[in-house]
């Protein structure tokens, strides 16, 4: 038996190194690099093992085939029963895929996992809970509609100890939560740690392609957002989701940051509620329920994840600083692309927004990624500070530039259709995109060549508010 050795991997990117460096070569993390114990194995580990007998036993991956003659149906998708899962998938699960499903603590992916298995009806599920009892999974289950009856639970941390119960069951999907919980008697380190979760995910991957059987690692979060563990872990994996969402909102977006089976556009809108997460079918009204309009500092905007657009109200506070600097303060807004709008509209619209504070939000937890709600945040901005509320059927979408040109965004004719559907009948629109546009029945396009003219639209055509009694 050989000597075991030590070497140094970074916990963000996973690079090893053969000695301890204070900044990473790879990603230049500072004190990135920890320690880690790595010498032979004292044999193939059986998970590994179970995927080499069943792929010698096919002898289909040992033989080249052409392309075309690789008949694509072949292997269907699986349904997972959730339409928005299945949006996001790209139609369904891929038998011997590989699915990471991320997010923060307590925004449901343990109970969108055990929903995922209750939805297939018939078909062997295996449970693999590294964090939970299986009296703990019951308890969670209890709460959906249906229970699943064909899930497996098995409560065990070992990898190898799960070559064993995979073999009898022949689960048609796997479910492990959460994959830094698991430990491999290759690695002799901590659970949780990079050479852990790299070699951990490499046999359970291995293990489900030559049994034709779907895998969903469940993952954890770090404090900014990203996912946990090495980065190699997200190359590993076939479909990356991330569940995203605040936990004191009901609301929660699923959307696909990787997906080698589909597009990484589409997004998925859950409801958290008493039975579980359930779909929202019509995101756009939900989100406008509770809309007070008419008031300073709102503005709706078309937003597109995907193939469907979805309305989003964005609301803006401008008040008098107190002393020292302005503070701003934003929440489901990009903060350089606040600071941007605020600078815009000083020098090219005339609102002054120096010596003010300022808090943005996007409302129902919505978090905007995209360009084209710069319009409506900058008419948020403006109307509260000049204390001008936009009309109740308004609604604007557009990227805005430094020099306070109003820019194009695409699939422009998909967001106004939808905005025109819930009841808008003015939205405002670039100039450059509104020749070749047709304005729903009902509904008026206004052309805005730059923020200028927005903000001179606001001023001319929003109803002042009347200052509260003291």
């Amino acid at each position: 038996m050989g000597k075991a050795r030590s070497i140094y991997a970074c916990t963000e990117c996973g690079a090893q190194q053969p000695r301890w460096l204070g900044r990473c070569p790879e990603c230049g993390g500072w004190s990135t690099l920890v320690e880690e114990r790595s010498g032979p194995a004292p044999g193939e580990s059986a998970a590994r093992e179970l995927a080499v007998e069943d792929a010698g036993a096919r002898g289909e991956t040992s033989k080249p085939r052409r392309l075309a003659e690789i008949d694509a149906d072949a292997v269907p998708r699986i349904e997972t029963g959730i339409a928005e899962l299945d949006r996001v998938l790209g139609g369904g699960i891929v038998p011997g895929s590989v699915v990471l499903l991320a997010g923060e603590p307590g925004v449901g992916k343990s109970t969108l996992a055990l929903q995922l298995a209750a939805g297939l009806r018939g078909a062997p599920v295996l449970y693999v809970a590294g964090e939970e009892s299986p009296e703990q999974i019951r308890l969670r289950a209890d709460r959906l509609p249906a229970l699943p009856e064909a899930l497996i639970v098995l409560s065990e941390t070992n990898v190898e100890a799960l070559a064993a119960p995979w073999r009898e069951a022949q689960p048609q999907l796997v479910l492990v939560d959460s994959v830094q919980t698991l430990r491999s008697e290759r690695v002799e380190s901590a659970p949780g740690s990079v050479a852990q979760v790299r070699e951990s995910a490499a046999l359970l991957s291995a293990t489900a392609k030559a049994h034709g059987a779907a895998l969903v690692l469940v993952g954890h979060v770090t404090k900014e957002g990203a996912i946990a563990g090495p980065r190699v872990l997200e190359h590993l994996v076939d479909v990356v989701l991330q569940l995203e969402g605040d936990r004191f909102h009901a609301f929660r977006l699923l959307r696909a940051h990787k997906n080698r089976f589909g597009s990484t556009q589409e997004v998925g809108v859950f409801q958290m509620g008493g039975a579980g997460l359930e779909a929202v079918a019509n995101p756009s009204e939900l989100f406008l329920a509770e809309r007070r309009g008419g008031a300073p500092g709102s503005c709706i905007v078309p937003l597109l994840e995907g193939s469907r657009p979805m309305l989003v109200e964005i609301q803006a506070l401008v008040a008098p600083a107190g002393y020292g600097t302005a503070r701003r303060t934003a929440i489901g807004v990009d903060d350089a692309r606040l600071s941007l709008l605020l600078a815009v509209l000083d020098r090219r619209a005339g609102v002054d927004l120096l010596n003010t504070d300022v808090y943005a939000s996007a409302v129902g937890g919505v978090r905007i990624r995209e360009p084209g709600a710069d319009l409506a945040l900058a008419l948020a901005l403006a109307s509260s500070r000049l204390d001008v509320a936009l009309p109740a059927d308004a609604a604007a979408c557009g990227e805005v530039g430094l020099g306070g040109e109003i820019r194009r965004v695409a699939h422009l004719e998909a967001r106004v259709a939808e905005a025109a559907r819930l009841g808008f009948r003015q939205l405002l629109v670039p100039a450059g995109a509104h020749d070749g546009l047709s304005a729903p029945r009902g509904a008026r396009l206004i052309p805005v060549a730059s923020l200028g003219d927005a903000v001179a639209w606001l001023r001319s055509t929003g109803v002042h508010e009347t200052a509260p009694a003291r």
